[in-house]
């Protein structure tokens, strides 16, 4: 196993219509004509994977983990019976599970109206999450990973730009230039005896282009309980700050933690406010479920009212004896009368149990379309042989390969050492955040030119 492995849980320039991924489109759809094998002669997305997941029953997370208590888990290998059969780039891009909200935002006249939208896909951006138990594969130096949306109006590009620390970069843009979605991620986790915390690092941007505007947020915490002992569940929770760095308007969200009883668990509540500081929205509900947006008056006459209070059907710690339990999930979120929904989770395919709770979206990440073996870059996650393995469900393979691959870095690194070099990042360099002002790694253009003579070779 590597000892230098790091532990993950689960995180500029717009080419235009006239650039080569448009030629790249146009040879896709051909392709997806030509390899269709659906009566309706139309390819279409996979609903399932190869294999159910494999049972992590004959495995101790805590002969891992013991000696770690307390500590930051950045140098901790993992057997990949933990993982699931994604890397964290192919992760980070299900923050556009729900990029229907930005394409809504982009269309409002309103910036309180946008703001409410955006704060939706925040939380939404961090929905997937639940019942995520598995941690995903940790990408080599120099991976990447391309999604192209035609559907959804979008295309995005990850790289990982660091190795130690571990930082991935990404980058998404609208096909008809309506927005881009960028940040870099460098979770720092630490394992605390029945939990592993991770704090994010990173900052992620939206920018509206056709308003002008720059959107930035940090992602809650979240906290993965049971890795000894009983059944793991997740928990989001911390302040998340949305700013609107053109108008001044900003949104503050709490994730509640789940508390002594389990009443806060899930929840999420947090207002908006203008540049005069003036709160203009409350919005509410449940990062696992829904977000609804209400006055804020309205909303204050009904928390002195009591509300439609319901007893809990039972009051139970979330700190057991022997393992944090997971407080009972109340059915729905109590809605206010005349809230606003703005975003609500789409429901898991009735075999996600059994595909490591993986949505609908994400079971379509890891899948070769036709025609894109030939046509993207060697370095794509969806060409590594562990990940593949593992998907197939054949384990004693992927673990070969991942001992490969983590070897074969190790050797390149020494190589690089011996000779002076320094790693060169492909698509991503490193610069200043044009809207906080913080240090970022940013898109510098060309992935979609498809020319990657140049692309090292890491499989």
């Amino acid at each position: 196993m590597n000892s230098e492995e790091e532990f993950y849980d689960a995180e500029t320039g717009l080419e235009s219509d006239d650039s080569g991924e448009v030629s790249f489109k146009d040879a896709l759809v051909l392709e997806h004509k030509q390899a269709a094998t659906q009566e309706n002669g139309v390819w279409e997305r996979r609903k399932t994977l190869p294999a159910e997941m494999i049972s992590r029953n004959n495995f101790s997370v805590w002969s891992i983990l013991k000696k770690c208590i307390g500590m930051e888990l950045s140098k901790i290998a993992m057997p990949v019976e933990f993982n699931e059969p994604l890397s964290f780039l192919q992760r980070i891009s299900e923050y556009m599970e729900h990029t229907q909200l930005i394409h809504k935002a982009c269309t409002l006249s309103d910036s309180i109206d946008r703001m409410q939208v955006v704060a939706a896909f925040a939380v939404s951006a961090v929905a997937s999450q639940w019942e995520r138990t598995g941690k995903p594969f940790n990408p080599l130096l120099g991976e990447t990973y391309e999604l192209i949306r035609e559907d959804e109006g979008y295309r995005l590009i990850s790289e990982q730009v660091s190795h130690h620390p571990p930082v991935s970069a990404f980058h998404a843009q609208s096909l008809k230039q309506e927005f881009e979605f960028h940040g870099s991620i460098y979770p720092k986790l630490k394992f605390w005896g029945k939990s592993v915390e991770a704090e994010p690092k990173g900052t992620m941007t939206l920018e509206l282009l056709k308003h002008k505007e720059a959107y930035t947020w940090i992602n809650p915490m979240c906290c993965v309980h049971n890795i000894i002992l009983g059944k793991l569940w997740i928990e989001q929770y911390g302040t998340v700050e949305i700013v609107n760095h053109s108008t001044g308007d900003k949104c503050v969200l709490n994730f509640k933690p789940c508390g002594m009883f389990g009443k806060e668990l899930h929840k999420v509540e947090g207002y908006i406010q203008d540049k005069s500081k003036k709160k203009r929205r409350v919005i509410y509900g449940k990062w696992t479920e829904c977000m609804y947006s209400v006055d804020p008056k309205v909303y204050e006459a009904y928390k002195k009212t009591g509300g439609d209070s319901k007893k809990l059907r039972q009051e139970q710690s979330c700190e057991g004896e022997e393992a944090d339990e997971m407080p009972e999930v109340q059915d729905t979120v109590t809605v206010i009368p005349g809230s606003a929904l703005l975003w609500r989770m789409t429901p898991p395919p009735a075999n996600s149990a059994q595909m490591y709770s993986f949505t609908s979206f994400a079971m379509t990440l890891n899948e070769l379309e036709p025609g894109m073996e030939r046509l993207m870059a060697s370095t794509d996650c969806r060409l590594r042989p562990d990940i593949r393995a593992m998907e197939n469900g054949d384990i004693e393979s992927a673990n070969t390969e991942k001992e490969r691959l983590e070897e074969k870095q190790r050797a390149s690194r020494r190589d690089r050492s011996k000779d002076e070099e320094e790693w060169s990042t492909r698509w991503f360099n490193l610069g200043t955040n044009p809207h906080t002002g913080a240090e970022d790694w940013l898109y510098t253009g060309g992935y979609f030119d498809r020319n990657y003579a140049d692309c090292p070779s890491i499989y």
